[in-house]
């Protein structure tokens, strides 16, 4: 990684994060997109420049524009938030690699079932005592115990892409 990130304790600034889904729907002649409004994360930078932390997503939070789709997605058919009210990503380690490139392994947990994950994440900002990251990764969302599939409307692979902000953590 060719950005220099100060060791020590982060905080994401939820005001400049996003974190957002895309699935195909209607047999992939809908993309429905939607949005987490609320969003949590800290993260430790060690001095060998590798991280870890952890992001967390009110399931509650998604918002994609419509009411009734919403409520459907928070009840037991997907993200069952009345019994799982958040999505965790635990980062176990973020490797600089080439460029402006970080290589992000973790665990992913969704309605209380955790998976592996890994990614490619890019620094796409870098100020004094802020680094903001970028990335975009593919989530089976049959692995999370969420396979309601009326007449195969949904098929494939859901998208998820985030924009993350860090500050230095004060004291």
């Amino acid at each position: 990684m060719s950005v220099a990130v100060e060791t020590g304790l982060w905080q994401l600034d939820p005001t400049q994060s996003t974190v957002a889904v895309r699935h195909k729907t209607m047999w992939g002649m809908v993309t429905v997109n939607g949005t987490f409004t609320s969003v949590t994360g800290e993260g430790e930078v060690d001095a060998d420049g590798t991280a870890r932390g952890t992001l967390t997503l009110d399931a509650a939070s998604l918002d994609t524009k419509h009411a009734k789709r919403d409520k459907h997605l928070r009840s037991a058919d997907f993200f069952d938030v009345d019994r799982h009210p958040d999505i965790t990503f635990a980062v176990r380690s973020a490797v600089p690699g080439a460029g402006d490139t970080v290589d992000v392994s973790g665990q992913l947990t969704v309605r209380g079932i955790s998976r592996p994950q890994s990614f490619t994440a890019r620094v796409t900002g870098s100020e004094a005592g802020a680094v903001t990251l970028t990335a975009e990764l593919t989530v089976d969302r049959a692995e999370f115990g969420m396979g309601w599939n009326q007449l195969g409307m949904m098929r494939g692979l859901a998208t998820v892409t985030a924009t993350l902000r860090f500050t230095r953590a004060t004291a």
